[in-house]
C-alpha cells in the first residue's frame, strides 16, 4: 500500500468532517473519503432550479450551534465568515379564518399569541419554557456531547436529582401526552405537537420523549446559515485542509481490509490499497458499513444479524425547492404584518385529530390529500439567497418512504408532479398571491430521491435509522458499538446512525473523535465544553 495516513475517515459530511478537523489539528495524518462529488452531506446548497436561485437542498434548519462544542472550538462564525441568522419570529401555525398562533425568541410575544387561544395555556408555556431550557441546559445538550452510558446506569443517575426525575418522568410518557398536560385549547396543542414531532418522533410512542423538551425548547433556536448551508461544511473544510488534512472526493470504496481481525486500511473499487496506520473511521450507517465494506465473513452471525435488523424510518419528507418570482403574502399577515417575516409556516393543521391523521397514513404507506405542509422562504430572511426581488421557497410534507402502491412511485415523474401540485394549492389556500405562474421553477425531492442521493439514508431516512428505544442511546446502533468501538479492532464508528443521533449536531461526529483520542493516546489538544463539565460538577453526568 503506496499511501499511508494514521486515520482514514469514510464519509465527508458534518461527522466526518468535525472528527477530521480534530485530529488533523492534533497532528495525525488524515485522509477523509467522499463517495459524493462533494464533501458536506446534507449541509448541501445548490442551484437546482434556476441560476442565481440559492437553494439548501437537505439541512436547513440549525438547532444546536450555540452548544455545538465544534462551533467554539475552530471559532467557526469568527474564523471562517460563517454568520446564523435567528429569525424573531420562528414558528407561524396558519389557520383557516385567518388566524395565527406564533412562537416568538421572546417569550412574552409568544405568551401573547397564545393567549389568543388560552390565557391558561400562555401561562404554561412560560411554564414550559423556563423548565425545559433548564432541562436543556442541566442535561440535554451536555449529553448530546459525551458518550451514551446504559440505560440503568442512567436512570440511577439521573434519579438522584430532581431535574433528572423530570427527565426520566417525562421518557415515560408519550409526546401526546405531554403535550396534553401542558396545554389544554387544541389548536396550541397541534403547533406543539407537530414542533415535537415532525423530526420522526412517533405522537404515541413512549421511551425516547426525552426529546420532546429539547425539540420544545430548540423552536426558538431555529437558525439559518447566511449564504446557505454548504458555508457551514465549507468552514469545516478549511478547518481541514488548514491543519494538513487530505480530502478525496468522487471516491468509490470497495472494501475496509481487515487483517486478523483489525482493520489495515481501505480498498478503492480501482484497485487502490491506502493503509490507515492507526485507524479507519466511518460516519456512514451500520448497513454500508459492516455488511458493505468489512463483510460478513469477518463478523459473527450474532452481529450480521443485529445489523440486518437496522431499522430504517417508517417517516421520510417529500419536499419542493421553489424559485418564486415574489415572496408569499400570507391571509394572516393583514390581522399581524410580521407573519410575512415568519421563519417556518406551517399550513394545513387545524386540529390534533388532523395531525395524528396524517401520522397515521405515514405508517400505513399512504398520502393525504389533505396532508399539512411545512414551508420556509430563506430569501425574506436572506436576500442574497434569490436574485433581486425575487424569492426561494421550501415546502416539506412528512411523507413514507414505503407507499401501498410500492416506494417506485416515487420515481414516476407524474407522480411527483401531482404531489407536488397539491402542497403548492395548499400554500396558496393560505397565501393567495403563490398562483402557478408565482413559480418560476420548482425541483421536487422525494424519499426515494433523498435515498438515491445520499446512500446512508436508506429509505429516506433523514437521521440514518428510526428513533425508537432499541435505537437510541446506548443501543444506538447497537450496544457493541455505542461508544463507538466496533467488533473489528480499529475500526471506530460515528454518523448519524450512532449516539446521538441525526440532525446536524456536530454530536456524532465528536464523541467518536474523543473515543479515537482516548484509545489512539492523542493529546487533546481542545477543552472539556462548559456545559459537561457544569454538568459533571452538578452530577449529571
Amino acid at each position: 500500500m503506496a499511501e499511508k495516513y494514521d486515520v482514514i475517515i469514510i464519509g465527508a459530511g458534518p461527522n466526518g468532517l468535525t472528527a477530521g478537523a480534530y485530529l488533523t489539528k492534533a497532528g495525525q495524518k488524515v485522509l477523509l473519503l467522499e463517495k459524493r462529488y462533494e464533501v458536506g452531506g446534507g449541509l448541501a446548497t445548490e442551484e437546482v432550479t434556476i441560476p442565481g436561485y440559492l437553494h439548501n437542498t437537505h439541512a436547513m434548519y440549525h438547532l444546536m450551534v450555540n452548544y455545538a462544542p465544534t462551533m467554539q472550538d475552530f471559532k467557526i462564525e469568527e474564523d471562517y465568515n460563517v454568520r446564523f441568522l435567528h429569525p424573531e419570529l420562528e414558528w407561524a401555525m396558519h389557520l383557516s379564518g385567518g388566524k395565527c398562533l406564533c412562537i416568538y425568541r421572546d417569550v412574552d410575544k409568544t405568551c401573547q399569541s397564545i393567549a389568543q387561544f388560552s390565557q391558561r395555556d400562555a401561562d404554561s408555556y412560560r411554564d414550559m419554557h423556563r423548565r425545559f431550557g433548564e432541562l436543556m441546559d442541566s442535561f440535554l445538550a451536555p449529553a448530546t456531547y459525551v458518550p451514551p452510558v446504559p440505560a440503568i446506569t442512567q436512570a440511577i443517575q439521573l434519579q438522584s436529582t430532581e431535574v433528572g426525575r423530570d427527565i426520566l418522568e417525562l421518557s415515560e410518557e408519550t409526546p401526546e401526552e405531554i403535550v396534553n398536560e401542558l396545554f389544554e385549547n387544541d389548536i396550541v396543542r397541534t403547533l406543539m405537537l407537530y414542533v415535537a414531532c415532525h423530526w420522526g418522533l412517533e405522537y404515541d410512542v413512549s421511551g425516547v420523549s426525552y426529546l420532546v423538551p429539547l425539540l420544545l425548547d430548540r423552536a426558538t433556536n431555529y437558525r439559518l446559515v447566511a449564504g446557505g448551508s454548504h458555508r457551514l461544511s465549507n468552514a469545516l473544510l478549511k478547518a481541514n485542509v488548514a491543519n494538513g488534512a487530505m480530502v478525496k472526493t468522487s471516491v468509490r470504496i470497495k472494501r475496509i481490509i481487515v487483517e486478523d481481525g483489525a482493520a489495515k486500511g481501505v480498498e478503492l473499487e480501482d484497485g487502490t490499497q491506502i493503509e490507515a496506520a492507526k485507524a479507519v473511521l466511518s460516519t456512514i450507517d451500520p448497513i454500508q458499513t459492516f455488511l458493505g465494506l468489512v463483510g460478513e465473513d469477518n463478523l459473527t452471525p450474532d452481529f450480521v444479524q443485529k445489523t440486518k435488523g437496522w431499522d430504517w424510518e417508517k417517516w421520510s419528507l417529500l419536499g419542493l425547492h421553489l424559485a418564486l418570482e415574489e415572496a408569499p403574502k400570507f391571509k394572516a399577515a393583514e390581522s399581524n404584518p410580521e407573519i410575512n417575516n415568519a421563519f417556518i409556516h406551517v399550513l394545513g393543521y387545524e386540529s390534533t385529530e388532523e395531525l395524528k391523521k396524517h401520522w397515521d397514513a405515514i405508517r400505513n404507506g399512504e398520502l393525504l390529500d389533505s396532508a399539512g405542509i411545512m414551508c420556509c422562504f430563506p430569501s425574506v430572511h436572506d436576500p442574497g439567497q434569490a436574485p433581486p426581488g425575487r424569492a426561494t421557497g421550501h415546502i416539506t410534507e412528512m411523507a413514507p418512504y414505503r407507499l401501498k402502491e410500492g416506494a417506485e412511485q416515487w420515481l414516476k415523474i407524474k407522480f411527483k408532479e401531482d404531489q407536488a401540485d397539491r402542497c403548492l394549492a395548499t400554500l396558496e389556500r393560505y397565501a393567495p398571491n403563490m398562483t402557478r405562474d408565482k413559480v418560476l421553477w420548482k425541483y421536487i425531492s422525494t424519499p426515494a430521491d433523498i435515498a438515491n442521493k445520499f446512500a446512508d439514508m436508506g429509505e429516506g431516512s433523514i437521521k440514518q435509522g428510526a428513533y425508537h428505544t432499541l435505537q437510541m442511546g446506548y443501543l444506538r446502533p447497537n450496544e457493541e458499538c455505542s461508544q463507538n468501538r466496533t467488533p473489528i479492532k480499529n475500526l471506530y464508528i460515528g454518523g448519524a446512525s450512532c449516539y446521538p443521533g441525526g440532525l446536524i449536531t456536530f454530536g456524532p461526529g465528536y464523541v467518536a473523535v474523543n473515543a479515537l483520542a482516548k484509545d489512539l493516546g492523542i493529546e487533546k489538544w481542545w477543552p472539556e465544553p462548559e456545559i459537561v463539565a457544569a454538568a459533571r460538577q452538578n452530577g449529571m453526568l
